[in-house]
């Protein structure tokens, strides 16, 4: 089977095809980038919803609840949830996703035709995403799922690299794990668009909404101080002026304040789409793609030549101006 076909099939709604075009593109292999260039005009209609927190706060459990909120909706689903890598095979340790709401072949989850799951290893790249993750979801774009739900590793610390991929990032918290240090730490504070409290039947859930709560205000403050100065204009300011971060509750695993998270989801998307941010974001995502790209293939040229170096026919600084200049032609 050829690309063209391939193609035509993730365009048509193949699942079967669509599950193909993406082993093609997590394992790089040859014919990813000319499938990739292909369906690269089809995308930028979903939104992309990145679901990210600690490590136990129940982050697949709300994925699995809002993905049955937004199918009760008329919405289609795509799923990319990331897993750390095995250390001896690459793929994702949690592949499975036992712990998905559905597992069982007989629930709805699975069965729907409208719901699309992949499970991607992290296979080393700190973030919280895998290196593939932006690609696997173009082509859920273009295959046209509506809403495509991203759920990172969960690792704690450095969970920013949701931001290249997510238009709305929602941060999942809980109470009694310390969370308030940890996000003061992880910068979770400065990333996030809306922040879930799950498991808020637990004792010490008013003090974390209280804390967040308070956090988020000085963030807010320091804003709207931002916004007299000179750089009112700054698109980062103006989002920030307007939207206020919400703090929400859920009990995930009990479907309590799920619909309101969704409310909140959607919200968000529409206010982005109105004051021009969600452009601006979708713009430095294709600069920072393209610049990932570039920047891959000087990468492997490099190493195509590593010999020269071994064997010190050259030294590293003239061999990286060469292949830029090579590259640039200048």
């Amino acid at each position: 089977m050829n690309v063209e076909e391939i193609v035509e099939g993730v365009i048509s709604g193949n699942r079967r095809l669509l599950a193909r075009a993406i082993t093609i593109v997590e394992n790089e292999y040859p014919e990813s980038k000319e499938l990739l260039r292909k369906i690269y005009p089809r995308t930028g209609n979903a939104h992309v919803i990145g679901i990210t927190g600690f490590p136990g706060v129940g982050k697949s459990t709300i994925v699995s609840k809002l993905t049955e909120e937004f199918r009760r909706r008329g919405k289609s689903v795509g799923i990319v949830a990331v897993d750390p890598s095995s250390p001896f095979t690459g793929g994702a340790l949690l592949g499975d996703r036992l712990r998905l709401d559905g597992a069982d072949v007989n629930k709805n989850l699975w069965l729907d035709e409208k719901v699309f799951f992949r499970s991607m290893g992290s296979r080393g790249r700190l973030g919280g995403i895998a290196k593939k993750t932006g690609d696997v979801i173009k082509l859920l774009d273009a295959a046209g799922y509506e809403k495509i739900l991203v759920e990172t590793v969960g690792a704690g610390q450095s969970e920013i690299g949701v931001l290249e991929v997510a238009d709305t990032v929602v941060v999942i918290l809980m109470p009694e794990t310390g969370d308030d240090i940890q996000v003061n730490k992880a910068g979770i504070l400065e990333i996030g668009d809306i922040f879930v409290i799950n498991k808020s039947d637990l004792e010490g859930a008013e003090n974390v909404e209280r804390w967040l709560k308070y956090m988020l205000s000085l963030d807010e403050e320091t804003v709207i101080e931002l916004s007299k100065l000179s750089h009112a204009d700054d698109a980062k300011i103006m989002q920030k002026l307007k939207w206020k971060k919400p703090v929400l509750r859920t009990i995930a695993d009990k479907g309590v304040g799920i619909k309101e998270l969704a409310n909140e989801i959607e919200r968000h998307y529409e206010v982005i789409k109105k004051n021009g941010i969600l452009q601006e974001k979708r713009r430095e995502k294709a600069k920072l793609s393209a610049i990932e790209l570039a920047v891959e293939e000087i990468r492997s040229e490099i190493i195509k030549r590593y010999k020269q170096l071994l064997d010190k026919e050259i030294d590293p600084y003239t061999l990286a101006d060469k292949i830029v200049k090579e590259v640039l032609k200048c």
